[in-house]
């Protein structure tokens, strides 16, 4: 709907891309991209993967997306072999409704889109202007998540989804946002997009994404998510820097 490339697609297709050079055995633990160029939705992108160290417990690669103008994202991504240790969740799910009470909004019919009205969140002390609440899933099955191969694909498809709510929690935040007229003049772009995984998911079943704007300076807003399973287990904490101008000043 932007006439450019989703920002999601670009991050998803860079960490498959890298997860095709390393042993099966590890899992990708996190993915830091920066968003170079916008890209061209008409042309093909190639992914260029770097091996940047081969270890007993991590991998690490590099990757960096191109199409005829040049590179588009620059990505770093780190694999872990799983270890047995202590868990520990610190953050919890808010309270909300259950995402059949809502209508969709997705944009597209990949995936499954309900945001939360504001006034139906609760149970957590990160309340604000500055915040955006989601159920979403992919609606297609994408195996059986205990399955090293299928839960690469599961966080290709969390990476994917992570895109589509940063953006929104910043805008809501700015002091234009919540005038339409003048938030329609705004411009908006991500900078960069980082994940970190934290347990094995489940792309295809309902998670909440709760993503609240941390601060905005300098045209730039921080917006942090965290994801989370219908159960309330925290399975991946997103960053994002987003970079927002008022289209009806000259820059």
């Amino acid at each position: 709907p932007w006439g450019g490339l989703y920002g999601g697609q670009i991050i998803a297709q860079a960490l498959r891309a890298a997860t095709l050079s390393v042993d099966p055995e590890l899992e990708p633990h996190s993915i830091r991209a920066y968003f170079i160029r916008r890209g061209d939705h008409t042309e093909p992108i190639r992914y260029e993967v770097d091996r940047i160290r081969n270890g007993r417990s991590f991998a690490t690669r590099r990757v960096v997306a191109r199409q005829a103008i040049g590179a588009i994202l620059n990505a770093e991504s780190s694999f872990q072999r799983p270890e047995t240790a202590a868990e520990i969740q610190t953050i919890f799910m808010p309270e909300v409704p259950s995402p059949e009470l809502f209508d969709q909004t997705s944009f597209t019919t990949t995936f499954d889109r309900v945001v939360v009205p504001a006034d139906q969140v609760r149970g957590t002390t990160r309340d604000g202007v500055g915040r955006v609440v989601a159920w979403m899933r992919v609606n297609t099955d994408l195996g059986d998540p205990a399955d090293a191969q299928a839960q690469i694909i599961h966080r290709c498809w969390l990476a994917y989804l992570s895109d589509d709510l940063p953006t929104e929690a910043v805008l809501l935040a700015h002091p234009l946002g919540a005038d339409a007229e003048a938030r329609d003049s705004l411009f908006s772009a991500s900078l960069d997009h980082t994940i970190w995984f934290h347990r094995r998911m489940r792309a295809d079943r309902w998670h909440l994404y709760d993503f609240s704007c941390h601060h905005f300076v300098g045209g730039r807003g921080l917006s942090v998510g965290h994801v989370f399973s219908e159960d309330g287990i925290h399975v991946a904490t997103v960053a994002q820097e987003v970079l927002i101008r008022d289209g009806r000043d000259k820059v």
